[in-house]
């Protein structure tokens, strides 16, 4: 495992603002990124995982996020044996709130416990700290402005494609 390949899961669903600003920062630690949509059995997914996958895509190349970034998905096991599989050696989680630190400690030390494989928090930009997928879609549904909070491509496929959230 190397701790120069970095692991980015989540349920980017659908990728915001601070998500972009996580997954830029961390590829300017990391020498390679994987960015990972996750299927989390808890939530019930909006976008399916393929559109996930494309709006990822499109928006990182759409924003200018450089460096050796590949963008898949998991569902199948532990996140920790995908990050194994690739040799990565961190796993990079955006925190916004002692609710974020609260959730995602345990599991940090589980996977570290497991694997071997250590979890970066960063905090994000103050601009996207208020802001989720869950509120994005909510505010999509009700017909508001989602701009402020997702990229372009984001932005575009909830105004064209995705009206019946």
């Amino acid at each position: 495992m190397s701790n120069r390949i970095a692991v980015v899961p989540g349920s980017f669903d659908p990728p915001t603002l601070g998500h972009l600003d996580v997954i830029r920062r961390a590829a300017s630690l990391y020498d390679s990124l994987h960015v990972v949509v996750v299927h989390n059995p808890g939530k019930e997914a909006l976008l399916p995982i393929a559109q996930r996958l494309s709006l990822l895509e499109q928006s990182i190349a759409e924003t200018g996020i450089t460096g050796q970034i590949t963008i898949a998905s998991w569902s199948v096991g532990l996140l920790v044996d995908y990050a194994t599989d690739v040799g990565a050696g961190v796993l990079v989680k955006g925190i916004r709130s002692q609710i974020d630190v609260a959730y995602e400690t345990p599991m940090a030390i589980v996977n570290r416990h497991l694997a071997g494989i250590e979890t970066v928090f960063l905090l994000p930009d103050p601009a996207h700290t208020l802001v989720s997928s869950s509120l994005v879609r909510q505010v999509a549904s009700l017909g508001g402005d989602v701009t402020p909070y997702v990229p372009e491509a984001v932005a575009r496929f909830l105004d064209t494609g995705a009206r019946g959230i």
